[in-house]
């Protein structure tokens, strides 16, 4: 188990005044089996009224809104987790479950591909191939595994708006791509797959306990076979304790961690700071 404190930290800056904003942010960890937020909060700076509300994909949503001049916005999610490594079933469902009406009907939305996951032909081919005769736990794995090999990871080169089909055709993208590409490859071959976003530790850091690390807004998936399962498809590795989950959908817009409307301010940037702290 692991106990980490997580600073996410989105500073907005206008060409000119901004008049007015409302805003919605998806930064605050959720409490679920092997996961206990501890503490939690959602500052925004300025701000003149917020509120907090469960979506419906289930994610904690703190919406606020500015009604005074601004030129500066600075949001700041803070939260302790405890994180321990799951507890998986030792005999997994089989294909015959998942292809059964009960199941196709229950998981209807993590089984339609969206147009920002649809995957393209080839993918689709590389899916099955890749799953060959496997039953569907370790065909997820094997598809998993099969998009990274011929994914490069190269940050900046894609963006929020990005669709899978267009990472796929230039082989480059990040953990969203990874993400988006082995959930539309999955739900081709019919096993239940979710968008996660969440944190992400650096496993591979040589920080010390308390010591602050430069961490990463993060994404994931999980697929369902019998329970669910997450995966790590940038770092083919299982999710553990050192991932901290936010929320889950479909897809990134059913998960973005923070989006809004202004009125003025022309154009705007946007500055990107998540801290880690492995407490414990």
């Amino acid at each position: 188990m692991s106990r980490l404190h997580i600073v996410h930290r989105t500073t907005f800056e206008y060409v000119r005044t901004v008049t007015a904003s409302y805003n919605e942010v998806r930064m605050r960890p959720a409490t679920l089996p092997g996961q206990v937020v501890l503490e939690a909060s959602v500052q925004a700076t300025p701000s003149t009224y917020s509120s907090e509300y469960r979506d419906y994909w289930g994610s904690s949503v703190t919406a606020f809104e500015m009604l005074g001049a601004h030129d500066r916005l600075e949001v700041v999610a803070e939260s302790r987790v405890e994180v321990s490594a799951p507890v998986r079933s030792s005999s997994p469902t089989g294909w015959s479950t998942l292809r059964s009406p009960e199941v196709q009907d229950r998981m209807s939305e993590y089984l339609a591909v969206t147009p920002t996951t649809e995957p393209a032909r080839d993918l689709v081919q590389l899916a099955r191939s890749a799953a060959g005769d496997l039953e569907p736990a370790d065909a997820a794995i094997a598809v998993a595994t099969a998009v990274r090999e011929l994914m490069e990871y190269v940050p900046g080169v894609t963006g929020v708006h990005t669709r899978a089909a267009e990472a796929w055709a230039a082989r480059k993208g990040v953990c969203q791509d990874l993400a988006h590409l082995v959930a539309g490859a999955l739900r081709r071959l019919g096993i239940p797959t979710r968008y996660v976003s969440g944190y992400l530790h650096p496993q591979t850091s040589t920080a010390q306990i308390g010591e602050p690390v430069t961490g990463e807004s993060h994404a994931w998936v999980e697929y369902w076979c019998g329970e669910w399962v997450g995966f790590d498809p940038t770092n083919l590795i299982s999710v553990a304790e050192h991932h901290v989950m936010v929320g889950r959908g479909r897809e990134y817009p059913d998960v973005t961690p923070i989006r809004g409307v202004y009125a003025g301010g022309g154009r705007s940037t946007q500055e990107v700071e998540v801290t880690m702290i492995q407490e414990a």
